[in-house]
């Protein structure tokens, strides 16, 4: 038994101490998208053991490459919000008669942490809407103050699909609705239009760590017809009235009910692994490349995670999402090391946290190990591994943000049927640099039917197709990192993204944190040449905390905020900016 024990750890330790292969090969490749992508992993979510596992696995393929790790031995560490849990106590007492969490009622994640006590009021679907043909106001001569508000869920539109309350009809909206109101609390519940089974949804972290200062939950009907009890009406019959008759029905109820909600979000630590290979030459290696693809995931799915399988619960092992790209990374960060032909300096980073909302990639930019200015070009490879062997086709992202990148594309193509979009503004690591003026490249082999679910496993991966991928990313890196000049940055495309329901009357002009990491308010991560923003004075790093006098807690707040204003008129914003307060007008 020792002598097998002995020849086990013998071969061990030989299988580490091989020197790696410097050349881009499909077997390298195999050979990291399956560890990555294994089961073993668990879906790398941010946080968790196997996060930790494929950033122990990347760091030490760059260091055994012979790269300089950067930050604290390769690792960036930094925390964000991963998952919302019930916390202790709990509890729901309606007229002296005690409900169970979870089986009766269930907070939000963005709830308050606090106890209420209070008579209670029905409010309809708790909805304030006064947009352009929609008149919808469930508070009309109904004083809410200091009382629990009684709502529906949905709105009284809820079997047209284009219904123009839905983007006022989410719970986040309906709990800004009842802050603004000065309600006590928010009580949400599903009438029959709305679900014919009465099963609470699950608790789930919308990737967003904003909360309400008031408690936020979910009863069932039976638990609301118990406040509605002492009134002869019931939620059915509410609802029914409500919709037959198509305006607001709201009442007084003689229910006290006290709660005491606590929801605990969970704080993790995860992190960026980031090394560098110095460039040779004496002048141009302090300018920098930044060759980047986030290597999380979604664990195991469930709501909140992203997951399009939304009641799957299994390993989403993401082996296109992006083991692929990270795997790219790898063989370049090797290649590179190798050949030491790059006159600028290449830092290779794999990002974590990126499904959280680029998390991991505004962390490096925000404190980055060389100025920003000095980076003079960035490669995001976010799912490389399926590329089409009959189309050959290739997305590049970003082909107008530097005015060399379409013809340096054109000149090196080993014969990809190139599909190029100009804007540097984009779904992933990018476009973090994007936003501090950096040129920079978005290469994907595209979409799939097993984009975020539990089918993106290894053995759908294209690895010929991989390996040629990396050889042209290659070449691209190569003729980048050692050109004589570097590459013109432009702007391409707006700094933000644009609501998909395009309804949005007005616009700032900003790229807002959307992960809510700031707790004060909306940080702003930039801020687009002359919007109104820009015009107001608004700067990158801007907290804000109100619109109009109306508080802002976060991006939900924020487009919320949004859906009232004018084009043309003149707001408040207030803000906090290096930690003082101050108040900027702008001109929407």
């Amino acid at each position: 038994m020792k002598i097998l024990i002995i020849v086990v750890i013998g071969l061990l330790i030989a299988s580490c101490s091989q020197k790696y292969n410097p050349e881009i090969t499909i077997e390298d490749i195999k050979n990291n998208i399956n560890y990555l992508a294994s089961d073993s992993l668990k879906g790398r979510k941010p946080g968790e053991a196997g996060d930790k596992l494929a950033a122990d696995f990347i760091r030490h393929k760059f260091e055994t490459a012979g790269l300089k790790l950067l930050y604290e031995s390769g690792f960036q560490e930094f925390g964000l919000v991963t998952s919302a849990e019930l916390g202790d106590e709990n509890t729901l007492n309606i007229n002296d008669i005690s409900f169970q969490v979870e089986t009766d009622f269930l907070p939000y994640a963005f709830s308050a942490n606090t106890m209420v006590e209070s008579k209670v009021v029905f409010a309809g679907y708790g909805l304030d809407v006064n947009k352009d043909t929609i008149q919808w106001n469930d508070f009309e001569n109904l004083d809410v103050s200091g009382k629990w508000i009684l709502a529906l869920q949905g709105d009284p539109d809820m079997d047209n699909a284009q219904s123009p309350f839905v983007e006022f009809s989410t719970e986040r909206s309906k709990a800004l609705i009842a802050s603004d109101k000065n309600a006590a609390g928010l009580i949400l519940v599903a009438g029959p239009s709305f679900s014919s089974t009465d099963e609470l949804s699950s608790l789930f972290f919308d990737k967003n760590s904003s909360r309400y200062s008031i408690p936020i939950i979910q009863i069932t009907r039976k638990v609301a017809d118990q406040i509605l009890s002492e009134t002869g009406e019931t939620v059915a019959s509410l609802e029914a009235k409500i919709l037959e008759i198509n305006t607001s029905v709201n009442l007084m109820t003689e229910a006290n009910v006290v709660s005491n909600i606590n929801v605990n979000l969970k704080e993790t630590v995860t992190q960026n692994v980031v090394a560098m290979v110095p460039g040779i030459d004496e002048v141009l290696k302090n300018e920098y490349i930044v060759v980047g693809a986030h290597y999380d995931h979604l664990g195991m799915g469930g709501p909140g995670s992203g997951s399009r399988s939304v009641d799957t619960v299994a390993v989403h092992n993401g082996a296109d999402d992006n083991a692929s790209g990270v795997a790219t990374v790898i063989e370049l960060a090797e290649k590179v090391a190798t050949e030491k032909l790059n006159k600028r300096s290449v830092i290779f980073a794999a990002f974590g946290a990126e499904e959280m909302g680029l998390v991991g990639s505004k962390a490096f930019t925000a404190e980055p190990p060389v100025e920003t200015e000095k980076m003079v070009g960035m490669f995001n490879f976010d799912m490389v591994g399926r590329l089409d062997s009959a189309s050959n086709a290739l997305s590049i992202g970003g082909t107008k943000t530097a005015k060399e990148i379409e013809d340096l594309l054109n000149e090196l193509n080993p014969g990809f049927q190139l599909a190029m979009s100009g804007e540097g503004i984009g779904p992933s690591d990018h476009a973090s640099f994007y936003l501090q003026n950096i040129p920079v490249f978005f290469i994907s082999t595209g979409a799939h039917s097993d984009y975020h679910t539990p089918n993106d496993d290894s053995e759908l991966i294209n690895f010929d197709g991989a390996k040629k991928v990396t050889d042209y990313a290659f070449s691209l890196v190569s003729k980048v990192a050692s050109r004589d000049s570097a590459l013109t940055f432009q702007e391409a495309g707006a700094k933000f993204q644009r609501s998909r329901g395009g309804r949005f009357k007005v616009t700032f002009g900003i790229m807002p944190d959307f992960a809510g990491l700031e707790k004060r308010g909306l940080r702003i991560d930039a801020v687009t040449k002359g919007k109104p923003a820009d015009k107001g004075g608004m700067k990158k790093g801007d907290i804000i905390t109100a619109i109009e006098g109306k508080k802002v807690g976060g991006i939900h707040d924020y487009m919320s905020r949004l859906q009232s204003l004018e084009g043309g008129n003149t707001i408040t914003v207030d803000i906090i900016r290096d930690n003082k307060e101050t108040v900027l007008i702008i001109q929407l």
